[in-house]
């Protein structure tokens, strides 16, 4: 049965380390192939790393913790809009369409997740505490997603009345 609500907002637990629901929902997209543990192993790795940065160099703009930077990280690439493709009069026209917060949290996760995984050459806790720390300063491969995705929509913005009817 397609679109069918389930129960999985209401059954996710917090992360045991830090206590964070939206962590938690972070590790389950990062695991493969039903290997939670993994993918916690390589969360908390990353987090460590991203400690360890904090450590080294103390500069006052810079959150305390590594949870804080990944919140920061989460924040600065969460995209508002959107463009879906929509087919008006024979012709496909870019609609630039308002996000719910849902949808912009998996968009988030999708964007960080596929960035560390397409930088190669280090194991994937380091690409992973790299793509974190780079978005948390606006930097890295997924805040220019989010640039583009908005510059899209931007440019994109006189066929907005395209989508108000659905």
């Amino acid at each position: 049965m397609a679109g069918r609500i389930t129960a999985a907002e209401e059954q996710l637990k917090p992360d045991p380390k830090f206590g964070d629901l939206v962590l938690s929902r972070f590790i389950n997209c990062m695991m493969k192939g039903g290997n939670k543990a993994t993918a916690t192993r390589i969360v908390y790795s990353a987090f460590d790393e991203i400690q360890k940065r904090l450590d080294d160099g103390k500069a006052p703009e810079l959150p305390e913790t590594a949870i804080e930077v990944f919140h920061l990280a989460l924040d600065n690439v969460r995209p508002s809009v959107e463009v879906r493709s929509k087919r008006v009069g024979g012709a496909n026209y870019q609609v630039p369409m308002q996000l719910n917060r849902r949808r912009q949290q998996s968009l988030t996760f999708r964007w960080i997740i596929t960035a560390a995984h397409e930088e190669r050459g280090k194991p994937i806790h380091m690409r992973l505490a790299k793509e974190l720390w780079d978005a948390a300063h606006n930097e890295g491969k997924a805040a220019t997603t989010r640039e583009n995705t908005h510059r899209m929509a931007e440019a994109n913005r006189a066929f907005a009345h395209f989508g108000r009817g659905r």
